[in-house]
């Protein structure tokens, strides 16, 4: 992994974590990063999280990390080496034996010194004393029963995050969202249609109790239901008939369609980001049987190309719900008949098929090679075409941005003697973030939001920067967003800040972060909007 990548993508979100959201643990991973295994690389964990980072807290091994040094990687030449270099260079805690078994042993054969250990124990002991694990009976968490789980607040949390989390990715305009007193009886059908755990993923905790998508829909209409497949992988289309059958006799039609952990879960990789088995002819022939308005949603944890659906005109809205939760049925009948209306947007890009051919697991690399036909990663720096794009996602009313309040130019100061030979060498490299007072740099944005449609709704207002065109990559990404509740007719006015050293630099190959100086473009939605950074001397006074 280049230097450049892993200071402007890969170390981003932890950086992110420990700086601001103050976490008490970081996990290092398995693999080997440019030859080295994380868990073993003093520059990562003890100069870089630790250091520069300033964890307050401790760092563990993801689960048996430690262990595959010696056994898979033969990275060390014994499982006690495996155990020295992990504590010296900073883990704290393993998850796994390893350590428990080997730790002794490398410091009685001189690769491991006690006082090592002792770090690593008093990291990990400080942060079960703040848990306040050797506080006794008194301890809060000490004796946690499932009613302290299942309040009430509790699963109104697990509704409302699925209904924010839901996107309503294609809308044709005739339905959603669909209506009690016109949609009388409404055809579900999907191997997704009825299902409990499917909804909660993976990592999950037991629920305290699930409404699936058919029981959901049948709070507000009379719902027949068909499976169309037996499960997600639909391997047979013997099922698909009595499907047609349900949506011919129905007002309106709800396909669940989608993946599950059959598909998609840790060790075990998508072959493909198609939709498994017959599920495509499923919904294909059900649209087109079906007398209302068809709805497809789609629950899964990644990307999937749906071109066809999207092609298809008998298909009027195509909802994604991710993996929603217990309640998952809930909101998802929320939405599609406007008790909420879906204001969620995609955390990630929707690609085609036929990019997975140019991206070989094995090349890590961010930007895009043209020259070896390489189309680059995420919305930063891939391209070409896609299903759909990062942060999309529709409501059922019309939003109106307009810019308040914007600075036009900023001035970054800089020391003489951080010049880079001239003055040119600065303007063309732009300024290193190192260099100058970043704590002083920032400014506010005010957005105007108008809700122009006759639905309230909730609104993520997303602010994208990219750089001076030249030198640098003309990509844009995501510096701030917020999201706003807008009443029918109403105006909410939001204010994000801006960091000139967090959001509007960029990396360098040698992965220095600079400021470039120039004409910088703010994206508001359809909005752009300049903003100039230019340099300024300060002197040294003695």
């Amino acid at each position: 992994v280049s230097k450049q990548d892993l200071e402007d993508t890969y170390n981003v979100p932890f950086k992110a974590c420990v700086l601001e959201g103050k976490v008490a643990s970081v996990m290092c991973s398995y693999n080997q990063v440019n030859g080295k295994p994380t868990c073993a690389d003093s520059n990562l964990l003890k100069n870089t999280i630790r250091g520069d980072w300033r964890l307050n807290g401790y760092i563990v091994s993801d689960c048996d990390s430690v262990g595959v040094m010696y056994t898979s990687q033969h990275y060390t030449a014994t499982p006690e080496d495996a155990a020295a270099e992990s504590i010296k260079a900073g883990l704290d805690l393993d998850c796994g034996p390893h350590l428990a078994v080997y730790t002794e042993g490398a410091i009685k054969q001189g690769k491991l010194k006690e006082v090592d250990v002792d770090g690593a124990l008093a990291n990990t002991i400080a942060v079960q004393m703040r848990l306040g694990m050797f506080d006794g009976p008194r301890q809060p968490y000490a004796n946690l029963k499932i009613s302290d789980v299942c309040l009430g607040s509790s699963n109104q949390l697990a509704l409302e995050a699925a209904r924010q989390g839901i996107v309503l990715l294609d809308n044709r305009g005739h339905g959603p969202p669909l209506s009690i007193a016109r949609h009388h009886t409404v055809a579900v059908i999907g191997p997704n249609s009825d299902v409990t755990v499917t909804m909660i993923g993976n990592y999950a905790g037991i629920a305290c109790g699930y409404t699936t998508p058919v029981q959901g829909i049948a709070r507000y209409v009379k719902t027949i239901h068909q499976r169309g497949c037996s499960d997600v992988s639909c391997r047979g289309n013997q099922l698909i008939g009595p499907a047609e059958v349900a949506a011919r006799h129905a007002d309106a039609t709800v396909l669940v369609m989608g993946l599950d952990q059959s598909i998609e879960a840790e060790a075990r990789d998508r072959t493909n980001i198609l939709l498994p088995g017959h599920q495509q002819e499923l919904i294909s022939r059900v649209a087109k049987a079906s007398r209302g308005p068809c709805v497809l949603v789609l629950m899964s944890g990644g990307p999937i190309d749906i071109t066809f659906a999207k092609r298809d005109p008998r298909i009027t809205a195509i909802i994604w719900a991710g993996y929603p939760g217990q309640s998952g049925g809930t909101a998802i009948a929320d939405i599609l008949f406007g008790t909420t209306n879906p204001g969620g947007k995609l955390p990630m890009t929707w690609y085609p098929q036929e990019y997975l051919a140019k991206v070989p697991m094995t090349n890590m690399g961010m930007r895009a090679d043209p020259a070896h036909n390489y189309p680059g990663r995420t919305y930063r720096f891939y391209k070409g075409p896609v299903v759909y794009p990062f942060g999309h996602g529709l409501s059922y009313t019309t939003f109106r941005h307009s810019i308040a309040k914007a600075p036009t130019s900023l001035l970054v100061p800089m020391l003489s003697i951080h010049l880079e030979n001239n003055n040119s060498t600065t303007l063309t490299n732009g300024v290193r973030v190192s260099h100058t007072k970043c704590s002083t740099l920032s400014s506010s944005l005010h957005i105007n939001v108008e809700n122009t449609g006759t639905m309230d709704g909730t609104h993520t207002v997303m602010v994208f920067s990219s750089p001076p065109a030249g030198k640098w990559a003309t990509h844009k990404q995501l510096v701030a967003f917020q999201k706003v509740h807008v009443a029918a007719g109403g105006l909410q006015r939001v204010a994000l800040d801006l960091h000139v050293c967090k959001h509007l630099s960029v990396v360098d190959q040698f992965g220095i972060r600079r400021v470039p100086m120039g004409e910088h473009t703010l994206h508001i939605g359809d909005l752009k909007h300049s903003l100039a950074i230019k340099p300024t001397i300060d002197e040294i006074k003695y």
